[in-house]
């Protein structure tokens, strides 16, 4: 799974069919999307670069605003690992060093299903990284995705994942 796509609560089949036609457009026929069992939430596994998708969706949600109505959120999973500690700390190990010596950083956690306490995930990573932390503007997002036994992972700019909400605020 290379996608997280969020929706509103009970719109999972719109959403799912909304994805088919944007990853159709993108250029992938046979895209994987499942229901994981928790409502607004759709994994997806494409052959196409996500970062690509995103592109076309903000591009689109200008030209076309009422093209995307179900996909309120994408967010581009780099790796996916257990939800255990030293598993997640493994992985983010593997991908950091995109984090430059002068790049800030924010470390933003989404969970679902799970007792893992946000405060510990964050002290843990935030021990890896020497950098100077930005809230508000940071250079980089060190995103954990936590879906009950599975966690997907990335470190990202800002600007790569999409926002229904954020891209309409924006073309107004």
């Amino acid at each position: 799974m290379n996608l997280i796509v969020t929706c509103a609560r009970n719109l999972e089949t719109e959403t799912k069919n909304e994805i088919e036609k944007i990853l159709g457009e993108v250029g992938d026929q046979e895209p994987e999307i499942l229901n994981v069992g928790m409502r607004g939430i759709l994994l997806v596994k494409t052959n196409i670069k996500p970062s690509k998708i995103i592109d076309w969706v903000k591009e689109k949600v200008v030209e076309e605003p009422w093209l995307i109505r179900y996909c309120l959120r994408m967010i581009p999973i780099q790796c996916i690992t257990e939800t255990e500690m030293s598993k997640i700390t493994e992985n983010i190990i593997k991908l950091k060093d995109v984090i430059q010596q002068n790049d800030s950083y924010r470390i933003t956690i989404e969970k679902r299903n799970t007792n893992m306490s946000s405060t510990e995930i964050i002290g843990e990573i935030a021990k890896m990284f020497s950098n100077k932390v930005s809230l508000n503007q940071p250079d980089w997002m060190i995103l954990i995705e936590i879906l009950g036994d599975k966690t997907g992972i990335s470190i990202l700019k800002d600007n790569e994942v999409f926002s229904l909400d954020k891209a309409k605020r924006m073309s107004d």
